[in-house]
């Protein structure tokens, strides 16, 4: 087995997943890579979860927060740049999952922190009601090789990550994956001076000592690329509305509001983000309208362009309802955000 030791220095998320994906597709089988890396301010979500429902998108889009949906399964979790993730990516049948947490805690052990992994391979320290969370994990498998990444907490800013992981109250129903919540400390707790670049030398240093090799570490920006097949295809993807937020499963989504012409509520149904069904209700005196827009809504993209979008093409189609419609605009624009 020949090791790579990558560290990016880019903070995009679309570029580092996308990274994290062209290398883990394009590796030789008899090659073992460890990838160190960290994001701005994002929400990354597993491959089969619905951001409506496990996100605030609203306040994501007012705070300039990425929305990132990973190649990998598991739950939602917040990233900013008191996290430092790390990826393990190998051959089998070396590929280990089990090798690869020992990695990260011998180095976070040559830091003087003792921590352990519990029953859902989560990275923990303490015991009973102190245990606390420092570490989630998500896998990737394929014929011939495996991947383990996972987010280290060193100095998140724990508040926000319950802001963005904390829906608004909507009647959502999701055939998605919730992800389980877990009490999480960081590690500045046990260390006060510890940083990125501290932990990507202390794992790297526990890595070469696991394997007894020295690779020389490749450091990596949108400017300073390895040799990646297909990355820019791969890249455009990771940063699409379609894969971010169309990959989501079936759900119906319950909306309802009174304006002072009267009230409505919409029935969606939706999947691959798209609006597959429509129910209309309303006691409007004017009808007409809304029960248009009920059945226009059916096909698009769930989005606050394209519903906008939609409701002007029917305010087109009803002249004598601009008032109203102008008011269902603006109320599902908001409410679907």
């Amino acid at each position: 087995m020949v090791s790579r030791i990558l560290i990016s220095n880019s903070n995009n998320p679309w570029f580092n997943l996308a990274v994290e994906d062209v290398i883990f597709r394009s590796m030789p089988a008899d090659q073992r890579v460890l990838f160190l890396w960290r994001n701005s301010e994002t929400v990354v979500i597993g491959r089969a979860q619905n951001p409506w429902k496990e996100c605030n998108i609203k306040k994501m889009e007012q705070d300039e927060v990425y929305l990132a949906r990973r190649q990998s399964g598991g739950g939602a979790v917040f990233h900013d740049l008191g996290n430092t993730n790390f990826t393990f990516m190998a051959g089998k049948p070396e590929y280990s999952k089990e090798v690869s947490t020992h990695i990260v805690l011998q180095g976070l052990k040559a830091l003087g922190i003792e921590g352990y992994a519990n029953g859902r391979n989560d990275l923990v320290v303490g015991e009973g009601e102190n245990m606390r969370k420092f570490s989630g994990s998500a896998y990737k498998e394929a014929a011939d090789r495996g991947f383990h990444h996972g987010t280290l907490l060193l100095n998140a800013d724990l508040s926000r990550l319950a802001n963005y992981l904390n829906p608004d109250p909507k009647k959502l129903q999701s055939k998605g994956i919730s992800s389980v919540r877990s009490r999480v400390t960081n590690l500045a707790s046990l260390k006060e001076d510890i940083d990125h670049a501290m932990v990507c030398d202390a794992i790297s240093a526990a890595f070469c000592e696991h394997f007894a090799e020295q690779p020389q570490a490749e450091f990596i920006s949108p400017d300073a690329l390895p040799d990646l097949p297909g990355f820019e295809q791969t890249f455009a993807r990771q940063q699409s509305w379609d894969w971010n937020f169309g990959k989501s499963p079936q759900f119906t989504h319950t909306l309802d509001e009174r304006f002072k012409w009267g009230g409505i509520e919409l029935h969606l149904n939706l999947k691959n983000a798209r609006i597959s069904d429509t129910q209309v209700f309303t006691d409007s005196l004017y009808p007409e309208p809304i029960e248009k827009l009920g059945e226009q809504l059916n096909g698009i993209h769930y989005h606050p362009d394209h519903v906008a979008q939609c409701v002007t093409e029917v305010m087109a189609q009803f002249p004598d309802n601009h008032p109203e419609l102008q008011d269902v605009k603006a109320w599902l624009v908001s409410a679907i955000s």
